[in-house]
């Protein structure tokens, strides 16, 4: 029995849903990029990493070439780089919202006294 699309889309946001994925995709927008730099940028533990590259590499969002000794990995397609900028645009707009009531309440307060 086929994967309901609804279900599928919910899988593939949960496997984004790590902030050290999310953090390596960014990275990835502006070309491809070898472990090391990677692990220079995100920090922490090299294993830590090599795990959450697996799981973006066995996703198929990311891909992995080897050059000599040096893993290199790049955004399977434009389409990733297109919803990193998506989500940023979007957050931004929420939280402009958010500011924006932020703003209304501290002046409701303020007319309150």
């Amino acid at each position: 029995m086929p994967v309901p699309l609804y279900q599928a889309k919910a899988e593939f946001f949960r496997m984004l849903g790590h902030p050290v994925r999310i953090r390596v995709l960014e990275l990835l927008q502006d070309g491809p990029a070898p472990v090391r730099d990677l692990l220079t940028e995100i920090g922490g533990e090299p294993a830590a990493l090599s795990q959450q590259l697996a799981v973006l590499r066995r996703s198929g969002i990311v891909t992995a070439t080897r050059e000599g000794s040096t893993v290199v990995y790049e955004l399977a397609g434009g389409d990733v780089a297109e919803l990193m900028r998506a989500a940023r645009r979007i957050l931004t707009e929420m939280l402009a919202g958010q500011n924006e009531l932020l703003a209304e309440l501290r002046e409701a307060e303020g007319s309150a006294r």
